[in-house]
């Protein structure tokens, strides 16, 4: 028998391909997503048109909004909720510093506060590999300390995992966090590098290589993310948080090679110091998620950015 899923956030890049996912599987899947203006618009309605082909359906509205959530998550009698609503983004938070606190710290509260009324409801929410922040021990394993952070993001996301554990802790709320690492692919964000040097490259414009190009990033791929999330799911743990990266750190210089060979095109690039907020390399130690969640990244680098451009390509350039 199915389980009755209601996903926030659903759709975002990660929130649309669980939630089609899920839908495959056999679920019952509600969404829920406020189509705020941080990206393009247009990508999200898009995104929610293809969900409503498989029978899977949206409800706007903001996590700020509790009674209205909480109408909704009740409604669909939910069984499992998937919180992977935020405001994402590391560069962004040094602009727009307050959005972070109200969609991250506000919204998640009036989650946890629903699953403290419906305590059957089993929660299972997005944290982030930037709660890492300045940790130089590599790989980046969930029992590290990460009580130094580099951006306010990575802030509002340990904050997430310290509010979860604290409602485990208090009222019994089953809850499970995953840390995710660069996730990529087709319907992907805008935002990011690869999305956006994909553009750039395209249109003949200027790169920015921040660092100077000495980055390294631990790009997992959407498909293997959500191979993840439904393991967690099934799961149901207690109170768990888990690494969901693809193990094996890539130079941010050979993911720009790729693209380069996918399009054809060479990029004009202009190298620059680090940015603020940003780390030099992200790694993830994957073995609780191996052994808990028989988490097995497949997709390589190569076949990952190939796949997003075939799909930029059909969407964009059609």
């Amino acid at each position: 028998m199915g389980k009755n899923i209601f996903i926030t956030g659903a759709a975002g890049f990660i929130g649309f391909h669980l939630a089609k996912r899920l839908k495959e599987l056999g679920n019952h899947v509600l969404g829920y997503d406020n189509f705020n203006s941080y990206y393009d618009q247009k990508l999200k309605r898009d995104r929610a048109k293809e969900l409503a082909k498989g029978g899977i359906h949206i409800i706007e509205g903001d996590i700020l909004d509790e009674g209205n959530l909480k109408e909704a998550i009740i409604n669909n009698n939910t069984t499992h909720l998937v919180h992977l609503a935020a405001q994402a983004g590391v560069r962004y938070s040094l602009q727009e510093p307050r959005s972070y606190l109200k969609a991250n710290i506000d919204g998640f509260l009036n989650i946890l506060e629903i699953c403290r009324e419906r305590p059957g409801i089993k929660l299972t929410y997005a944290s982030s590999s930037s709660v890492y922040g300045l940790n130089k021990k590599i790989p980046f394993a969930t029992d590290d300390r990460t009580d130094q952070q580099a951006s306010l993001y990575g802030v509002t996301k340990k904050a997430n995992e310290l509010m979860a554990q604290t409602y485990h802790h208090l009222f019994g709320i089953p809850v499970t966090g995953l840390r995710f690492f660069t996730v990529y692919g087709p319907w992907g964000r805008p935002d990011m590098a690869y999305f956006s040097f994909t553009k750039a490259i395209l249109e003949g414009k200027t790169i920015e290589i921040f660092n100077h190009g000495n980055m390294k990033r631990d790009f997992t791929y959407i498909d293997d993310i959500v191979d993840g999330i439904v393991a967690a799911i099934d799961k149901e743990g207690k109170c768990e948080v888990y690494n969901l990266g693809h193990h094996h750190p890539e130079d941010l210089p050979h993911m720009i090679a790729l693209l380069e060979k996918e399009l054809g095109k060479k990029a004009n690039k202009i190298l620059l110091p680090m940015q603020p907020g940003d780390v030099p390399s992200t790694y993830a130690d994957i073995t609780s998620s191996i052994q808990d969640l028989n988490f097995n990244p497949r997709t390589s680098l190569t076949e990952g950015i190939a796949q997003f451009v075939v799909w930029y390509k059909g969407y964009y350039l059609r």
